[in-house]
């Protein structure tokens, strides 16, 4: 079974107080997973990245055989598909273990850009962890 998950990082202000959201759904678009957290206060890169390391944390857990996730930021969607280098120092770490918990996964799993209409829920759901200050549990 193909899981879609969209992700999105939310950060008021760049940097500014900081959620994410994450939805994933099936085949038949109902929900498997939906999370939002408040993880302090960092760059709108760097908040889109803890989405997608937040997400492949949980990825191990899902009942599927192919993930496909969608994301609003391009520029995490090119360095992490290997079409733009890592050059901000902040966020080489995290694009780093995002690599390595992508390579970990049991099935095959692809990373692609998406226009900002099309993540309307993922974006909600990080502006809520940014209202509702609930921190990320790791």
């Amino acid at each position: 079974m193909t899981l879609h998950a969209f992700t999105d990082g939310a950060s008021r202000g760049n940097p500014g107080e900081a959620g994410i959201g994450i939805l994933v759904t099936d085949e038949k678009q109902e929900t498997v997973l939906s999370l939002h957290a408040y993880i302090g206060r960092c760059t709108n890169n760097i908040a889109e990245y803890t989405a997608l390391e937040t997400l492949l944390e949980q990825a191990g857990r899902l009942e599927c055989t192919r993930l496909l996730i969608h994301s609003d930021s391009e520029l995490m969607v090119r360095q992490i598909n290997g079409q733009y280098k890592v050059k901000d120092h902040g966020l080489k770490p995290h694009h780093a273990r995002a690599v390595r918990l992508l390579k970990a996964l049991p099935f095959p799993c692809t990373v692609a850009h998406i226009p900002r209409e099309e993540n309307r829920e993922a974006d909600r759901l990080a502006n809520l962890g940014i209202d509702e200050k609930i921190p990320l549990k790791v």
